[in-house]
């Protein structure tokens, strides 16, 4: 089993659900961070001041699959949040040893 912890800009969150819904992928955690890759933030003005945004809004998305929906899943999150713009996100993929449903005990991949 492998988790994939995306980030994504905020409004691509309801396209990237609906496309992992559409291969099979229904389980997910969602939390929203802030943050800043190489973008670095901008500068807004404000009744005539500037601040300099250097956090950025964005969605985490954490998903568990079974390794042989990873490239799909990947793909799927990619092909859905991708916006071609700085700032679009990252994927990572972590290997998860275990998994366990609370309320029934079932484990692995009967617990996805």
């Amino acid at each position: 089993m492998k988790l994939l912890r995306a980030i994504i800009r905020p409004h691509k969150l309801q396209d990237v659900k609906t496309a992992l819904a559409d291969v099979g992928i229904e389980g997910m955690t969602v939390s929203e961070v802030r943050g800043h890759g190489r973008q670095r933030g901008h500068v807004e003005r404000y009744r005539g001041s500037e601040y300099t945004i250097d956090l950025l809004a964005k969605i985490e998305i954490e998903v568990v699959v079974i390794n042989d929906q990873v490239d799909r899943a990947v793909e799927t999150i990619l092909s859905s949040a991708k916006t071609g713009e700085i700032g679009d996100g990252k994927i990572f993929v972590f290997p998860v040893e275990q998994a366990v449903r609370i309320r029934t005990g079932e484990r692995d991949q009967e617990a996805l």
